[in-house]
């Protein structure tokens, strides 16, 4: 497989600077419909305020802290002094499709149309575009936040269903991609389980490296630092000439099972980058706002 491992991907985040109109600074208040997301802290300090059902909570953020959080979960990144952070996000692709929802007023983010505007970096003029975005979904966040004080969970059950009807007409496009990672990657390693459990270790002899270079972006949390992994440079062997046997070695008196393949075998040639544009910043279309992995 050449699916990052478990499906996942990962970015570097720089969180966002500059006060918000509470006086904090950070990066863009949003949740997640489908995919768990995880911060591992590597430098300066700041704070993770969340909001669920359970309610409003912050956690402290300082380097070696490491904190998820499942879909549905509302989560603001507070910079309280150059906070950086490596994000890990379930379901590889999904977030840049969209899978993130941003916490803009209910009247924006009920109507699709008037979200996609708000949600929008254009060409050219992103920086303020990021802070208008995010300022608005500031605004939004406060009043949910007021309103859990409250105890009045009305108004985050009713921004869920927003969240669900933006994001269904999506889903049979994510799907395809879970099936095409997440589900293949869960899939091989059950065929690599049965084979190593009858004594066949042939997808050993087919391993590859493989990389995905960072790529520079606006993020929701801040200024990215992706990678796409969905389209790796595989590195090539370094001894193209020496192949393998093609089956396994067994005892003549046990049959020989045909081996696990792997969906991914090593080329008998050196593999280049494939021959296509470079990959489109999310941003340019409907659903990709330029959100980013930490989307």
């Amino acid at each position: 497989m050449t699916a990052f491992p478990g499906g996942t991907s990962v970015s570097r985040v720089s969180v966002y600077s500059g006060a918000c109109a509470d006086g904090l600074e950070g990066g863009t208040p949003h949740l997640h419909t489908a995919s768990t997301e995880a911060y591992v802290v590597t430098g300066g300090r700041g704070a993770l305020q969340t909001l669920d059902m359970n309610g409003l909570r912050e956690t402290e953020l300082a380097p070696g802290t490491t904190v998820w959080f499942t879909p549905g979960t509302i989560h603001r990144a507070v910079n309280r002094g150059g906070l950086e952070v490596v994000v890990v996000m379930q379901n590889a692709g999904l977030p840049e499709a969209g899978d993130a929802v941003m916490t803009f007023p209910p009247e924006v983010v009920s109507d699709p149309d008037a979200y996609r505007d708000a949600a929008l970096l254009p060409s050219g003029g992103e920086e303020p575009a990021v802070a208008r975005r995010r300022d608005l979904a500031v605004e939004g966040f406060l009043r949910l936040a007021e309103s859990a004080r409250a105890g009045d969970f009305g108004p985050l059950l009713r921004f869920y269903d927003s969240a669900v009807a933006l994001v269904r007409p999506k889903i049979a496009t994510w799907r395809r991609m879970w099936e095409s990672t997440v589900a293949a990657e869960t899939r091989n390693t059950a065929e690599v389980l049965d084979a190593l459990g009858r004594g066949d270790g042939i997808h050993l002899r087919h391993a590859t490296l493989l990389e995905a270079p960072p790529q520079e972006r606006w993020g929701m949390c801040g200024h990215l630092r992706a990678h796409d992994v969905t389209r790796p440079f595989v590195h090539p062997p370094v001894q193209p000439s020496v192949h393998p046997p093609v089956h396994p070695t067994q005892p003549p008196d046990r049959p020989v099972h045909p081996p696990v393949q792997p969906s991914v075998h090593p080329p008998d040639r050196p593999v280049h980058p494939p021959d296509h544009p470079p990959v489109q910043t999310p941003g340019h279309s409907p659903d990709h706002p330029r959100a980013g992995h930490d989307a």
